[in-house]
């Protein structure tokens, strides 16, 4: 099965409108449909769009040294809302930035230059994350639309209504993904994720998930988390590693399920969560080679797999995590082709991630070519990213929908 970003399109423009935005200038056909072939053999122009895309993520990989491809694999942060300080750190050419509470100025104007900023090589621009949940997890103003509490006891249209409006808010600020669809569930109202959860079974959390995934993929690259599922392991992985017992094939009938819909919907990226279903390895899932392997070879993942803040695995107090640069090459390694760590980093923090990476492909206890298909999977969607050309601003005769 193949997973997609949705094309910017005449779709998204409507679907923008009702909920009281407005795209001023539509993606145009050849924006993500048809790639420049400049580059590329004549053989392979022939192919599909996404094959396409993928033969010049490729060739473009191959062109990196392995340090360029080590900074690919990594999405950096550090606090603060100068746009000239963030230009400076992303020169580095890390792949990815996230922003945090800490990078939110006052205004959207004032936010949409911070992320302008970010932007070093307009014609591979790096991933620009948010964690947009809403409602508990919200990073950016003016995000008054329903979320999980109240949405998994509402229609599901409500769901495609509310993640629409929340694409665009997040995509006129000049973000290119959101970290904001959780695909756990849980009836557990004593659970930390319950209240973040878009159902308390299977059923519905998949048909909410799917629903968020269809409205966010037309204006942003959207993911899944925390795979393979926060509601069957309790606790909470800021702190600890949550672990359960359940095994592969309880998995697949529960747990499985919100993500399975997810992916089918077209979700560009899929989060590993730092909990361990012992049953099936002993290792968090975001540093396993086994729960990779499942969500590729059954669930048809073929989008980026990013890991969740390596930060918390350092805050679970656990000796074998507490080296970040080993955590990194370890996730890779795994399986990842995005790391990110925020809790506990600084301004220097990225860069020995970056390091680290390179030295270990270079040595070969990463194999190289682990390396570049992770690298090639992340230019692939940044190449997306630069070819997107919609334009986002306020309506000024419409409210967003409450």
């Amino acid at each position: 099965m193949e997973n997609r970003r949705r094309g910017r399109t005449a779709s998204a423009l409507a679907l923008a409108a009702v909920m009281g935005l407005f795209v001023s200038s539509a993606a145009t056909a050849s924006a993500v449909g048809a790639p420049s072939t400049s580059g590329i053999p004549e053989s392979t122009v022939s192919t599909s769009g996404s094959e396409l895309l993928t033969a010049r993520a490729k060739a473009r990989v191959q062109e990196m040294s392995v340090a360029e491809q080590a900074a690919t694999v990594v999405m950096g942060h550090v606090a603060g809302t100068d746009p000239s300080a963030l230009r400076s750190y992303m020169e580095s050419g890390l792949g990815g930035f996230i922003l945090m509470g800490a990078n939110i100025p006052a205004t959207e104007a004032e936010l949409q230059a911070l992320t302008a900023a970010l932007t070093v090589d307009p014609g591979l621009p790096p991933l620009i994350a948010v964690d947009q949940e809403g409602g508990f997890v919200s990073r950016l103003h003016g995000d008054g639309f329903p979320a999980s509490l109240s949405l998994k006891g509402l229609p599901v249209a409500e769901t495609s209504a509310a993640f629409t409006a929340r694409g665009s808010l997040v995509a006129r600020a000049g973000i290119t993904v959101n970290f904001g669809t959780v695909a756990d569930y849980t009836d557990d109202p004593g659970s930390f994720i319950h209240g973040r959860a878009l159902g308390t079974d299977p059923a519905a959390a998949a048909e909410r998930v799917a629903a968020a995934t269809v409205a966010q993929e037309q204006l942003v690259a959207s993911t899944l988390k925390h795979f393979p599922g926060h509601g069957a392991a309790p606790g909470d992985s800021h702190h600890a590693i949550p672990s359960t017992t359940m095994g592969i094939e309880e998995w697949r009938a529960t747990a499985a399920v919100p993500f399975a819909a997810g992916i089918d919907a077209g979700a560009s990226l899929l989060m590993y969560g730092h909990l361990a279903y012992a049953a099936v390895d002993p290792l968090p899932a975001s540093l396993s080679p086994r729960w990779h392997e499942i969500a590729r070879d059954e669930l048809g993942f073929t989008g980026v797999a990013v890991t969740d803040d390596l930060g918390m695995l350092l805050s679970s107090g656990d000796p074998a995590y507490a080296d970040p640069v080993t955590n990194a090459v370890a996730a890779i390694a795994a399986g990842n082709d995005l790391v990110l760590m925020i809790a506990g980093s600084d301004a220097q923090t990225a860069g020995s991630m970056v390091a680290g990476i390179a030295a270990a492909a270079e040595a070969g206890t990463l194999p190289p070519e682990r390396l570049e298909e992770a690298a090639a999977r992340v230019v692939a969607l940044r190449m997306q990213t630069a070819a997107a050309t919609a334009r986002w601003s306020i309506c000024d005769d419409c409210e967003p929908v409450g």
